[in-house]
């Protein structure tokens, strides 16, 4: 192991820096510094010496060019076992470098404020830094790139056991961290610039880059003998359980994960007050309503022993009467696994931690969707991407196709239950009356199948129901099942080659039905 010599320091994140210097120092290490690092590390007591004065070369253009010099790339590149390349750095005076400090500018952080420019952005580009990086990765037998201050502990605590020196394989693992930093870094940059252009942005890319950040590891995936762990992508403007605050109670798992995503989905579809509860990805039960509170008494009033260890989700900020509602229905036997919401008043928060394993997520005020980010699932090998399905029905999109028109309160009721319906695993059929669910069926393999749940959940709340089908309904069996179940109207996409028989079963039991032409499929 060569012992480290000179270190060149750069950095943009300035956490920790004058520590790791210190210690840098005190192992007799020489330091190589730019810009407001040097003036930093100088300030600080830490003999430095600035790359200007070593490269014999100023900084300029308002510090775009500093370290793109042949005396500083020539010594992270030079082979430290090639005679000819030592030879040639002695010739030009290029001292060599054994290792490189840099973390970039900070571009991400930067384009996630509100309203920032593009020049703004522009300026945020690296480029010296990257470049560093690669020519230190590239050469990582005889130098070591740390481009992280989580790194800084680890590295000093190597250095003193060693004399100065790093293992060989302390510097590969450098390496290819600095590879992954130097990837993401580009990837955002390039998915920045391409989304400038709306136009394009709204198109499925030809390269499709993702680059996703350990969070943190899970206890076990879906099931106990299956290892997982939780992943961030780029930070998003729009709210999401992947940027939630956890506020209280056990560590997430990786279903409440899913389903806490599956459940805030549904509440930022609606502007009213609304309650979902979700139960491996389904929703057992939704309401809209004046107060919250109610929102959720509807909700788990729709199927109440299914809401046993669920997540629930609401669009307010949780108050106290909501939090007394949650609480209530955990005594009651329907106990919540999580809850995501924007927010909770100080009683609320204080009434709801008294579960101790209930797990309490933040998500900050919801707002507009945004259109341009897309969905994916992965298969073996492959991903799927698509747009999300964020498709807002109006009533004017409606095209009444029975006898029988619905009244203005089912044509509410059945836009309620169609925006829901997309939320639910096809075949889907849901009824609800005014606007909460009363009657799910979920992921059947025939959608009959899925009425008859629907309607048995339902119960006496089935009569006067109204119910929506996640796509068309291809037989009259279905039809005729609703209306044994009491069923008055019925919201479904329509275009069957059976549409006719269907529409005259509906007529026969005096029932409206209308087509929207949209389907909602979820897989």
């Amino acid at each position: 192991m060569d012992k480290i010599k000179l270190a060149l320091v750069s950095v943009s994140d300035k956490s920790g820096i004058v520590e790791f210097a210190r210690e840098l120092v005190k192992l007799d290490i020489k330091i190589l510094s730019t810009g407001g690092t040097a003036r930093l590390l100088t300030e600080s007591g830490i003999e430095v010496r600035e790359v200007s004065d070593y490269t014999g070369f100023p900084e300029m253009m308002d510090g775009r060019l500093k370290t793109l010099h042949p005396k500083i790339h020539g010594g992270l590149l030079a082979l430290r076992d090639n005679t000819e390349h030592t030879n040639q750095a002695k010739e030009h005076g290029i001292e060599l470098i054994d290792m490189v400090v840099v973390n970039l500018y900070p571009f991400e952080s930067t384009i996630a404020k509100p309203g920032v420019e593009l020049s703004e952005a522009i300026e945020n580009i690296d480029i010296g830094g990257p470049t560093m990086i690669r020519s230190a990765a590239k050469n990582y037998r005889h130098v070591a790139v740390v481009t992280n201050p989580e790194q800084y502990k680890a590295v000093i605590a190597e250095l003193q056991e060693n004399a100065g020196a790093l293992l060989s394989e302390t510097k590969f693992n450098l390496a290819k961290a600095a590879f992954a930093h130097t990837a993401h870094y580009d990837t955002v940059i390039s998915n920045y610039l391409t989304g400038l252009d709306r136009a394009f942005a709204t198109e499925l890319p030809d390269v499709l880059e993702l680059k996703y950040e350990k969070a943190h590891g899970l206890r076990y995936g879906e099931n106990p003998h299956q290892k997982a762990a939780f992943y961030r992508g780029p930070a998003l403007s729009e709210p999401s359980v992947s940027r939630a605050r956890q506020l209280h109670g056990r560590e997430l798992s990786f279903n409440n994960i899913l389903d806490l995503h599956a459940a805030l989905e549904i509440v930022k579809d609606f502007a009213e007050p609304t309650a979902a509860i979700i139960k491996h990805n389904n929703p057992c039960g939704v309401a809209c309503h004046s107060t919250l509170a109610q929102a959720y008494r509807d909700a788990l009033e729709c199927d109440p022993l299914s809401a046993f260890g669920s997540i629930v989700a609401l669009n307010r900020e949780v108050d106290l009467e909501t939090a007394e509602a949650i609480r209530r229905a955990a005594r009651e036997g329907s106990h919540a696994e999580a809850i995501i919401a924007p927010g909770y008043t100080e009683d609320a928060l204080k009434r709801l931690k008294r579960s101790k394993d209930l797990r309490i997520m933040s998500v900050g005020q919801l707002g507009a969707r945004n259109p341009e980010v897309k969905e994916i699932k992965t298969v073996l090998g492959g991903v799927l991407m698509q747009e999300r399905d964020l498709h807002e029905l109006n009533p004017g999109d409606l095209k009444v196709v029975t006898e029988k028109q619905p009244t203005a309160e089912q044509l509410e009721a059945m836009m309620f239950a169609f925006k829901v319906c997309k939320h639910v695993k096809s075949n889907a059929i849901l009824l609800a009356q005014g606007k909460k669910t009363v009657g799910i069926g979920a992921g059947q393999m025939s959608r009959v199948d899925s009425s008859i749940i629907a309607a048995r959940k339902a119960g006496d709340r089935a009569k006067g129901s109204v119910l929506a089908s996640d796509a068309l309904i291809p037989f009259r069996d279905g039809v005729d099942a609703a209306a044994e179940a009491g069923v008055v109207a019925i919201i479904q996409t329509g275009g069957s080659i059976r549409d006719e028989e269907v529409i005259a079963a509906a007529n026969e039991h005096g029932m409206a039905m209308v087509f929207t032409g949209v389907r909602h499929f979820r897989h």
